[in-house]
């Protein structure tokens, strides 16, 4: 967060046989292997062809292009992305992943690319205006596993009940369905699922936590994160952001400035 999450089905088998390019030639610049969740649109996603596309693939492409490197982007579920960073299974993190101080005993981050915070989904006739009201006894939450929003719920309100799901599409199910009190997730994504279900839900878009986005480099990889630090300043310098804002993310943009909230990717 119109149609920001299709609800993806996407198989293990057709993820598995995602990739952005050939094996590169004896001799050639090694690959540059981007693990990313494809269930993310408009970030990463597949497009109808079941292509690899979004926000985050094209700021892929273009870093790749800058440091002469093919590209391979391996898909995998979000929670694999980390193992498999520290494994050395892949070079770079780039998955619209928050850069947590909890993240950060596992692995290094870049500069940030965009920035974000944490919002809520509740059901449209609920009494909640805020998180204060998350904190009153008896409250059911739900979040998608692995993620801040999970994160901050067991760390700050470890009184209510939380269900976590793989998918976003069953956390906002339990809201509409009025199996949950509020789904936690980021800003943009409340917003997109509020537009989405009008009838059964509202977003409280206002953030009550502050985020950033940024890449995932393994432990001690400066020289690779110093290049990609590089990239991410003259990407932004040269309007990179602001294009793929243009391109991916109008509405959502016009929505937030509309609000007062600055835009994501600058």
């Amino acid at each position: 967060m119109f149609d920001r999450r299709r609800f993806l089905s996407l198989s293990a088998a057709s993820l598995a046989a995602v990739s952005c390019s050939e094996k590169p030639a004896a001799g050639s610049a090694p690959e540059l292997r981007i693990g990313m969740d494809l269930t993310y649109p408009p970030f990463e996603m597949q497009d109808k062809a079941g292509k690899p596309d979004g926000v985050g693939v094209k700021i892929a492409e273009a870093l790749a292009a800058k440091l002469g490197r093919p590209l391979k982007i391996v898909p995998m579920q979000f929670t694999g992305l980390i193992p498999a960073l520290q494994t050395g299974n892949i070079d770079l993190i780039l998955s619209s992943m928050t850069a947590t101080d909890e993240r950060r005993k596992s692995i290094d981050f870049t500069d940030p690319y965009a920035f974000t915070g944490l919002a809520i989904l509740v059901q449209k006739n609920s009494d909640i205006q805020s998180i204060d009201d998350l904190k009153k006894p008896g409250r059911s939450l739900t979040a998608k596993t692995s993620t801040t929003g999970q994160i901050w719920i067991t760390d700050h309100l470890p009184s209510a009940k939380l269900v976590v799901f793989e998918d976003e599409a069953s956390c906002v199910l339990e809201v509409a369905q009025g199996r949950a009190d509020a789904f936690i997730y980021d800003q943009l994504s409340i917003f997109r699922y509020s537009q989405q279900n009008p009838d059964t839900t509202r977003g409280l878009l206002k953030a009550f936590v502050e985020e950033s986005w940024a890449l995932g480099v393994a432990k001690g990889n400066d020289a690779l994160r110093e290049q990609v630090n590089g990239f991410i300043k003259s990407f932004r310098d040269e309007g990179g952001f602001e294009k793929l804002g243009a391109q991916y993310l109008s509405e959502e943009k016009k929505f937030l400035e509309s609000q007062g909230i600055p835009f994501i990717i600058r």
